[in-house]
């Protein structure tokens, strides 16, 4: 990494923590897809990241992100540093990314799958061990929804419950969106049902993948 790369990294680290015992209409989520790079998608290596913000209840368009792991670039970047290596430019993507989550939740769709990619190149580009909150819509959606589907359920089935209409669907910005979609739905029961923060959808998430495994 570069001088000013460590300086960004430090920064980042610093930040404070997300305040998960606030309502869901004082957090900001950031919704995350990704895409691989290449055609095999469990060996090939991240190739996109997608994120969109929910602020205090909102879907935030001002606060929404394309990083270019694969190739080393953020979509919103009006330029980008000269002269970097291959591998700087990947530490600059994954610094952009880090830049607009901060420290706040991360929420997808069947999220191990991207936090696993996602945490593995942050480790071989940043040496960074990313522990933030990660929330796995799916879970959280099966026990809010129960007479709707569970959590091995393909997003398709919510999308189309809920009348929520894709751009183009596998593509990372397009699902990023719709995910975004989902959890305006989502927060909205939780609240109604007296889940009102980040962290009780957590607990939630937990409690019905105990449930899940224990049947």
């Amino acid at each position: 990494m570069t001088t000013r790369q460590r300086q960004l990294l430090a920064a980042w680290r610093q930040l404070p923590a997300a305040a998960m015992s606030r309502s869901h209409y004082r957090s900001r989520y950031v919704v995350v897809d990704v895409e691989i790079a290449g055609a095999d998608w469990q060996t090939d290596p991240l190739g996109v990241i997608a994120v969109l913000a929910v602020a205090d209840g909102l879907i935030d368009f001002q606060q929404a992100l394309r990083v270019d792991v694969a190739n080393g670039h953020a979509a919103s970047e009006a330029t980008a540093p000269p002269l970097l290596t291959i591998g700087e430019q990947r530490a600059e993507a994954l610094l952009a990314f880090l830049g607009f989550v901060g420290k706040a939740p991360l929420v997808a769709y069947h999220a191990s799958f991207a936090a696993r990619r996602i945490e593995r190149a942050m480790a071989e580009s940043l040496g960074v061990e990313l522990r933030l909150p990660w929330i796995d819509l799916a879970w959280v959606m099966a026990s809010l929804f129960r007479e709707i589907g569970d959590a091995q359920a393909p997003m398709d089935r919510w999308l189309a419950h809920f009348d929520v209409e894709s751009i183009e669907r596998h593509n990372a910005v397009s699902d990023a969106y719709v995910t975004a979609k989902l959890l305006q739905v989502t927060i909205a029961r939780a609240a109604r049902d007296g889940f009102e923060t980040p962290t009780s959808l957590l607990e939630l998430e937990k409690a019905h993948r105990h449930l899940y495994q224990s049947a």
